[in-house]
Order: structure tokens, then sequence, then C-alpha cells
């Protein structure tokens, strides 16, 4: 990376980050979308997506002094850049660095690395979606037991840890 460069945000159309990811990258920019999978019920279905970690934003790398940032605005899919004042507004230094430390290999963010026993964590995707509870143990590969919150009490169900995050 040059060492000018920094990450900014980017405001995207809704649902069009892969429209403009893809743009951005045809343009010689460096895109990132923090990516998660999320379960969405429907009719007595459980339908698991992809989708934004942060809805709406993705992240671009660039060098203000010398990339035509500008450009970033007019890209099909993108509607700005987050701005303050006349110049767009840096993200804090190491952020976006961590979330893409913390992406897999398909693209997604994957906090389980970073779980402890007896933190609160909440299930991202899977029939206990958007359920918080308490982490109990971290079983063998990639399995997690957690303590859910439901009817007022604690119910122990084992979840493939990648399905979790801190609540």
């Amino acid at each position: 990376m040059r060492a000018g460069a920094q990450w900014f945000a980017v405001s995207h159309q809704p649902g069009r980050e892969d429209i403009a990811e893809a743009n951005l990258l045809r343009q010689g920019f460096k895109p990132f979308v923090a990516r998660q999978l999320f379960t969405v019920r429907h009719a007595r279905r459980l339908t698991v997506r992809r989708g934004s970690f942060f809805p709406g934003y993705m992240f671009v790398r660039l060098d203000l002094t010398r990339d035509r940032w500008r450009s970033v605005n007019g890209t099909m899919g993108v509607r700005s850049i987050v701005m303050i004042g006349e110049r767009p507004a840096p993200c804090p230094a190491g952020l976006v660095e961590q979330l893409i430390d913390m992406t897999n290999a398909d693209g997604i963010l994957d906090f389980s690395s970073k779980l402890r026993v007896g933190d609160a964590v909440r299930v991202v995707s899977g029939p206990f979606a958007n359920l918080i509870g308490r982490l109990d143990r971290l079983d063998g590969p990639g399995r997690a037991r957690v303590l859910l919150s439901i009817m007022n009490g604690e119910v122990a169900a084992t979840i493939a840890a990648k399905d979790l995050a801190a609540a």
C-alpha cells in the first residue's frame, strides 16, 4: 500500500454493494465490503443470506493527493464518499484493517476467534438468529455451547462458533 493511502467510508445505493464494488475495482480503487451471513424469517421459512455488516456503507482505500477520489462519487452503485466539509472523512486508523483480518476465505466476517467463555453473544444466523445468550464453552472444531436467554431462563444450545458475534 502507498504511504499516504487511508480508508474512507463510502455510502452505496441500497442492495447495490456488489455493483459498486465491481465498478470501483474496474477503476483501479481498492474497495472493501464487510459482509455477514444473516437469517431471514418469512412465512415459516428460514433463509440464510449474505449481506453487508454496515448496511449502506463500504470502504475504499484512497490517497487523496494522488487518486482521483472525486470520481468515486460518480461510480455506478455509489451514492457518495462520507465527507467532513469539502474533504472525505478518513476512517480511524486500523479499523478497516482489523475487519479485513477477521474476514474468512468466503469474504464473511468471522468474530468467533475473539469470543471468550462468559461473553454475551448474539446468534447471527440459523434458527436462533438474533437471540442473545452467554457463551458457556467452546467445544471442538468450531462449535460452541451457548446459554440462550429464552422465556425468563437460560436454555443450552450447541451452535457453530462462526454463527456467533459479541453482543
